[in-house]
C-alpha cells in the first residue's frame, strides 16, 4: 500500500470524529488494520494541514496530550480550536480525555 492511499485512508477516518470528540494516533490505526502504524498516523495528520475538511486537531496521542500542536499555525491554535469545541485543555493535555475520546469503527477488510 503507498503512502499516499494509507494518507487517504487515515483522513477518511479523521473526518469522522464528531465536533467536540478526539482520537489517538493508534486508535485511527488500529481501526485501519494497521495497529503498529501509528507513527505513520501522525505523519499524515502533519501532512494535512493544508486541507481544511481534516480536523487533525482532534487526533491526539493515546494520553490525551497535543503532541501534533507543533504542526499548527500559532503555538495554541489546537489547542483553541479543541477548546472551542468544548474541549478542555490544561498543560497540554485533554481534561476528562476518555470523556471525549471517539472510538473508530475497526474496518473488516
Amino acid at each position: 500500500m503507498s503512502n499516499d492511499n494509507f494518507f487517504e485512508r487515515v483522513y477518511a477516518i479523521a473526518r469522522q470524529i464528531p465536533y467536540g470528540k478526539v482520537t489517538s494516533y493508534g486508535a485511527i490505526a488500529k481501526a485501519l488494520g494497521t495497529a503498529r502504524s501509528s507513527r505513520m498516523v501522525g505523519w499524515a495528520m502533519n501532512a494535512s494541514h493544508n486541507m481544511e475538511d481534516v480536523p487533525a486537531h482532534r487526533v491526539v496521542n493515546r494520553k490525551g496530550l497535543l503532541t501534533g500542536k507543533l504542526h499548527f499555525d500559532g503555538t495554541n491554535l489546537m489547542q483553541q480550536l479543541l477548546e472551542n469545541e468544548g474541549i478542555e485543555v490544561l498543560d497540554n493535555q485533554i481534561v476528562d480525555f476518555e470523556k471525549h475520546f471517539w472510538q473508530p469503527e475497526v474496518r473488516q477488510e
